[in-house]
Parts: C-alpha cells; sequence; structure tokens
C-alpha cells in the first residue's frame, strides 16, 4: 500500500510538472505570435525603445520577483509536509510583506528614476516613456509571486499555470491595443512639439500596458482562487496540532537565505541581455552613431531577430524543467546507470528540435522575416544567418544546467554562467571598439556566450559523475536529417517563389521543411520505433510509419 501511494505521488508531480511546462510553452507561442504586430506597429525604432525599457524592466523582476515563488513553494511544501500549516501560513504572510515592500520600492526606483535610468543608464532618454508606464509592473509581479510560490507549495501547478496563460493572453491584446492608441497620440503631440521621436516613445510606451495589465490580471485571478480556498486554509490551520511554531523574523531571514541562492543562480544566466543593451547603447553612443539609428538596430535585434531564437529555447527549458525530478530520484537510488540513460534522453530530445531549427531558420529566415514583419528586413536576415546556431548552443546549455542541478549541483551552472559572462562581455567590448561590428557583436558574443557554457557544464557533468555525451544520436544524424532539410526546402522555395510568389512559397516550404526533416531522420536511424514509443500516440505514429516504410 505503502509503495502505491508512493507510485501516485510520483504520478501526480510529475503530472503537475507537466502542466507548468505545457503552461510554459503556450504562454512562448502567444508571445511570438503578439510580437509580431507590436514590431510592424512600433517599427524599428519604437520596438528599440520598448526593448530597451523592458530588458532593464525584466532584470529588475529578476532581483525582485523570480526566486520567490520557487523559494516560497520550496519552504511551505516542506511545512505542509511535516503537518505544520500555521507555519506555511506564517511563512506566506512573511512573503506578501517582503513582496510588497521590495515591489514598492522597485515601482517608485522606476517611476520617478525613469529619466535618470533612460538618459544615464540606457542612452536611450526616450525609453524613460515605457520605463514609467513598467512602474507598476514591478510591484504587481512582486506580490503574484507571492501568490503562485504558495499555491505550488500546496501541491498545485493548476492556478499558477492558468494564470500564466491568462496573463500571456490579456498582455498580447492589451499591448496590440495600447500601442495602437498610444502611438496615434504620439503622432499628434510630436506634431505639435516638432520632436519626431515622441511618436515612437508614445508608441512603446503604450505597448507596455501589456505586461502591466497582464500581471493584474493574473493577480486577479489568483486572488479569487484565494478567496474561495480561504475556507479550507481555516480549517487546515485549526487541525494543526504542531507545536513549533517560528517566528516572523525566523521566517523572513530563512526566506532570504533560500532565495539569494536561486536569485545569484538566475541573475547570472539571464543578466547577459540587459547587460549587451546597456553596453550596446552606450558604445554606439559615443562612437557618435545617432540615437534614432542604433535605436533602430536593437529593434530589429529584438523585435525580429531574437524573438525567433528564443522559442526553441523554450521548449528545451520545458525539457529541463520536466527532468529535473526524476533525475534527483534517479541520484537518490544512486543507479549511474540511469542517470546516464537519462541524460542522453534529454539532450537527444533537446537536439532534435534545436538542429532543424538552427538550419530551417538560416535558410528561411529572410523569407519568414519578410512574410511576418514591415520595414527593413534585410539587417535581421543577416543577423539570422550569423546567430541561428547559437539555438543549438542556448538549448545544450539549459538542459545541462538542469542535469546538473537534478545531480546535486545547484552552484555550478552559477559559476560557469559568470566565467562565461565575462568572456561574453570582454569579446563584445573588443568587437564593438576594435572591431566596429555594431549589433552583430551583440549576436557573436551570445555564441561565445552559450558555446562557453555548454563546454564548461559538458566538462563539470564528466568531473561529477563521468558522462561524455553520445554525439551519433544526438548530434550527427539530426545534423544530417536537418542538411537533407535545409538543401529540398531551399531548391522547393526557389521553384516554388517564380510560380506562386514568395509569400505563399514560404509556408509550402515551411510544411515541406518539417515533412522532409521527419522522413530524413527516420530513414537514417535518428528516430526509431523504440524511441517513437514514448511520445504521444506513439502506437498510432509506429503504424503509419511502417505502413509508408520510412523506419530504417
Amino acid at each position: 500500500m505503502g509503495n502505491r501511494k508512493k507510485k501516485e505521488g510520483s504520478g501526480s508531480f510529475l503530472a503537475q510538472g507537466a502542466i507548468l511546462a505545457a503552461a510554459g510553452i503556450i504562454v512562448k507561442l502567444i508571445s511570438l505570435l503578439y510580437r509580431v504586430p507590436i514590431t510592424n506597429i512600433l517599427g524599428d525604432e519604437g520596438q528599440g525603445y520598448y526593448s530597451i525599457a523592458f530588458e532593464i524592466y525584466a532584470l529588475a523582476l529578476l532581483l525582485t520577483s523570480y526566486s520567490m515563488p520557487l523559494a516560497v513553494s520550496k519552504l511551505v511544501s516542506a511545512r505542509v509536509a511535516k503537518g505544520e500549516r500555521k507555519n506555511s501560513w506564517r511563512l506566506f504572510q512573511t512573503a506578501l510583506l517582503l513582496s510588497v515592500i521590495v515591489g514598492g520600492i522597485a515601482a517608485c526606483i522606476f517611476y520617478f528614476g525613469a529619466d535618470f535610468i533612460a538618459a544615464n543608464i540606457l542612452t536611450s532618454p526616450y525609453s524613460a516613456y515605457p520605463l514609467r508606464f513598467l512602474a507598476p509592473g514591478l510591484f504587481v509581479v512582486a506580490i503574484l509571486a507571492s501568490f503562485r510560490g504558495y499555491f505550488q507549495g500546496l501541491g498545485t501547478m493548476i492556478p499558477t499555470a492558468v494564470s500564466q496563460v491568462l496573463e500571456q493572453v490579456v498582455n498580447a491584446i492589451a499591448a496590440i491595443i495600447g500601442a495602437t492608441a498610444f502611438l496615434k497620440i504620439g503622432a499628434g503631440i510630436a506634431k505639435k512639439e516638432n520632436v519626431k521621436a515622441l511618436k515612437a516613445a508614445y508608441g512603446a510606451a503604450g505597448a507596455t500596458l501589456g505586461p502591466v495589465l497582464g500581471a493584474a490580471t493574473a493577480l486577479m485571478f489568483l486572488l479569487i482562487i484565494f478567496w474561495g480556498y480561504r475556507k479550507t486554509i481555516r480549517r487546515q490551520l485549526l487541525r494543526d496540532g504542531s507545536k513549533k511554531q517560528e517566528s516572523y523574523g525566523e521566517i523572513a531571514k530563512i526566506l532570504v537565505l533560500t532565495c539569494a541562492p536561486v536569485l545569484l543562480s538566475t541573475a547570472v544566466y539571464n543578466i547577459s541581455q540587459s547587460l549587451d543593451a546597456a553596453i550596446f547603447t552606450k558604445i554606439m553612443s559615443v562612437q557618435g552613431v545617432a540615437r534614432k539609428e542604433y535605436m533602430e538596430y536593437w529593434g530589429m535585434f529584438s523585435g525580429k531577430y531574437n524573438v525567433w531564437i528564443n522559442v526553441p529555447l523554450a521548449m528545451a527549458n520545458a525539457l529541463g524543467a520536466s527532468m529535473i525530478p526524476s533525475m534527483t530520484r534517479a541520484v537518490t537510488t544512486g543507479n549511474k546507470r540511469l542517470i546516464h540513460t537519462k541524460i542522453t534522453l534529454v539532450v537527444r530530445s533537446a537536439m532534435l528540435i534545436a538542429i532543424p531549427s538552427f538550419v530551417g531558420l538560416t535558410v528561411m529566415g529572410g523569407p519568414i522575416l519578410s512574410l511576418l514583419y514591415s520595414g527593413n528586413v534585410e539587417v535581421p536576415t543577416k543577423m539570422m544567418h550569423i546567430g541561428a546556431i547559437s539555438i543549438v548552443f542556448f538549448c545544450l546549455s539549459t538542459v545541462t544546467n538542469a542535469v546538473l542541478q537534478g545531480i546535486n549541483k545547484m552552484t555550478v551552472p552559477v559559476r560557469n554562467a559568470s566565467i562565461s559572462l565575462a568572456i561574453h562581455l570582454v569579446c563584445l567590448v573588443i568587437m564593438m571598439v576594435m572591431f566596429k561590428w555594431g549589433i552583430y557583436s551583440v549576436i557573436v558574443g551570445n555564441i561565445i556566450f552559450s558555446l562557453s557554457m555548454c563546454i564548461l557544464n559538458a566538462m563539470s557533468i564528466y568531473e561529477a559523475i563521468g558522462y561524455r555525451q553520445e554525439v551519433r544520436k544526438s548530434f550527427l544524424l539530426p545534423l544530417g536529417a536537418a542538411a537533407i532539410m535545409g538543401v529540398v526546402t531551399f531548391l522547393v522555395y526557389k521553384l516554388l517563389s517564380f510560380v506562386i510568389g514568395s509569400n505563399f512559397a514560404t509556408i509550402l516550404s515551411i510544411l515541406v521543411a518539417v515533412l522532409v526533416y521527419g522522413i530524413s531522420l527516420l530513414k537514417l536511424g535518428g528516430l526509431t520505433e523504440a524511441d517513437m514509443r514514448t511520445l504521444p500516440k506513439g502506437s498510432q505514429l509506429i503504424k503509419i510509419c511502417r505502413r509508408l516504410h520510412l523506419f530504417r
């Protein structure tokens, strides 16, 4: 009976993890879809003001909110497991108070210091408009983080998952409406004051209504859920017979000590682009490049290039998050063979997505950008040709980070990310100052950062458990299948573009690419019947492939 309960608990835990991972992928897809019209509405300059402001906003969220859900969920679940419901409630209250204080201070700094931050740190004075609009979001998201952590600590990921999807839907709608409305307002003000940049700046400010209203909607949803759950919480508190009662001061200290390593790990790994934005704008300004020009370059980088690079990465994040619990259990049993098998599986799965994404965007990046975006697509196409390889390195570094966390090497990814970040920043400055590569310095710098992470993580995993990554099925066969896909897709696109025009040719070529990659992978033996049985509807897929004689 005990074993049965344990198995059910494990299945429930994995199911909850899968719910959160699925929500993460949905959120990323919605983000991809709405960023296309936003970029077209704002134009490259407006997108530049928006993204520069949002990079600093994201960094502030990182420092004030991102570590709180994990810390709260971990500490609440530990107390619930011991039957200490009163202590778990006191912990939530403490976390909520800390969130209000930290979020409130950050919001005030952003609102009242927007002009200083924009002019002196970002070298983008007109980014002050979106910065000021984003300020309330810091307060809202800080509170939201505590509620999400509390629900996760109680053992349910559903409120967090639903709130994330709801947040992103409202974000998309509000951003599009806000950008459109404020762009018109800004056009009138720009004409009146004879300052052209105000139109783009107001449009960028309008777009920031999306993340703020999205977070507010998610918080309202969780408050409603919390209100409905209040009687259950009250009953649980009354039934709590534990004698140990932690003081609020003690809890606050534990919260801070728990948040610190998580915050450090996340900050080092994610701070790169915020630093890139500040360094890029500062050096371009010193070099005498017009503000409008370098803001347009950053707008193309963030709105037309980086959005597409991040899509496969979202799937790698989901894979990494979903494998940590099973990896941790394998480590607990001490079964080294099982640990190695799980690492191979997660890396292979990530590469089956990352490698064709890299080849596909290298070959079809230009046509895709021309289909979706107005304005300059030549520069972002060149960015895609140079930087698409970083998809492979970022996906690999993401899943190997998860591996290291799963084998209880929590501080190792922080160390590796710190070393990689230092190398990246030195290379970025050299490329911008000595070689004067401009925005392409940022792209090459990201390749260097992600490649360094891959190498250092691989060395750390080998040192920890003696694991060396299998190469043929994980890298060579997917690369071979992707190369065939790339050649066929390129030829099909060139042929169809003469017959039916480039837009329809792009859509049909993408469909051909998916089909050719799948067939090539099966024919080369990169995906076997045993592999397919692990997929959803795997048995039906195997039957179809057998009928078509696709297996090697």
